[in-house]
């Protein structure tokens, strides 16, 4: 892994030349985090975790009315200085008057819909540890994907997303696409979003389909509150299994602006299948002190409480540190995290 990261850094500074003439910049995030985990048995350890890092190269080119764009961009796991090159959003596209279009592999539309709710995105106590559950998993960057957005309309927008997904278009008969659409509408103190994504019966983790609904709410300056509704039907299994992920998850939760750069927050969330003993609760606070536009740190504390027959932790998602959840127990994490735009 670190050859493969070494061959990263060498090409990206072949690359310098080129980019400074074609108007291409270099952005990333640094985001560590060292965390106190306990999934509630025999788990109780210290872990030093990478947190969705990344870094990015992206471009564009205006020709006449229409702008060229490219973006290529790699997860890097700062904890243990490996790389995974162009595994992120990669894509290319035009935009103009009409909107913009694109292809590559990138978040559907479905998945960016959590974002007006999202307050411990890639922290401990993210909401993924809920609404991204086992095979009936939504949060996904989907590859060979098409993507239409069109331009604002009085802080209106829609996003559909279709994508031949894992290639099993080259497979007579088979039925792997999936299509992810969404109506976003921002305008002063609102900020939401409703969606509906479905991946066909061919697709790995199999048929599913799912509407997700996410508002935040500035009810103040200093205050904002938010909400979350998602519900997912599973078809892709035994009967037992399907019960097991077909599934609802809501949630609130409060956002508060205690100082010029300091905010505490906190959510409460809730997912219940169809089978008996697998509703699971997921509840996260936290301080944020943001030392300037690209530099924060912050503490949080999460804790899930699971019913006998699911284990689900508040850290397993878009971070490098997950160890095992223990059915039926609670997982508790406590984390102190540093990020860094650039």
């Amino acid at each position: 892994m670190k050859k493969k990261l070494l061959a990263v850094v060498i090409g990206a500074a072949a690359a310098m030349p080129m980019m400074a003439s074609a108007d291409v910049s270099i952005y990333g995030r640094v985001h560590m985090s060292l965390d106190h985990l306990d999934n509630g048995n025999d788990y109780k350890e210290v872990n030093v975790s990478s947190n969705s890092s990344r870094l990015g190269f992206r471009g564009s080119r205006e020709v006449g009315d229409i702008t060229a764009f490219f973006q290529i961009e790699q997860q890097i796991d700062f904890n243990e200085g490996t790389s995974s090159f162009a595994g992120r959003d990669t894509f290319a596209g035009l935009r103009g008057g009409f909107g913009s279009v694109r292809l590559g592999q990138f978040d559907t539309p479905f998945k960016k819909a959590r974002g007006p709710a999202n307050l411990f995105g890639d922290q401990v106590g993210d909401m993924r540890n809920l609404t991204r559950f086992g095979n009936a998993r939504f949060d996904e960057r989907t590859p060979n994907t098409f993507h239409y957005a069109t331009p604002d309309m009085g802080g209106f927008g829609v996003n559909i997303a279709y994508s031949v997904h894992e290639g099993k278009e080259a497979i007579d008969g088979a039925d792997g696409d999936a299509l992810s659409t969404s109506l976003t509408y921002k305008q002063g103190p609102v900020d939401t979003a409703l969606a509906y994504e479905k991946f066909e019966a061919d697709t790995s983790r199999g048929e599913r389909d799912a509407v997700r609904f996410a508002i935040g709410y500035k009810v103040v300056d200093a205050v904002k509150v938010v909400g979350f509704f998602q519900t997912v039907d599973y078809e892709g299994d035994t009967p037992a299994v399907n019960d097991a992920l077909t599934s609802d998850t809501w949630g609130l939760g409060a956002d508060f602006k205690i100082a010029p750069s300091t905010y505490i927050r906190g959510m409460w969330m809730q997912r219940d299948s169809d089978a008996d003993d697998t509703q699971s609760d997921l509840y996260a606070f936290g301080v944020e002190h943001r030392l300037d536009s690209a530099l924060r740190v912050y503490a949080n504390y999460a804790w899930t409480k699971n019913d006998d027959n699911v284990a689900v932790t508040p850290w397993s998602q878009a971070r490098s540190a997950s160890p095992n959840g223990s059915a039926g127990d609670s997982a508790k994490g406590l984390s102190a995290g540093l990020r860094y735009d650039f």
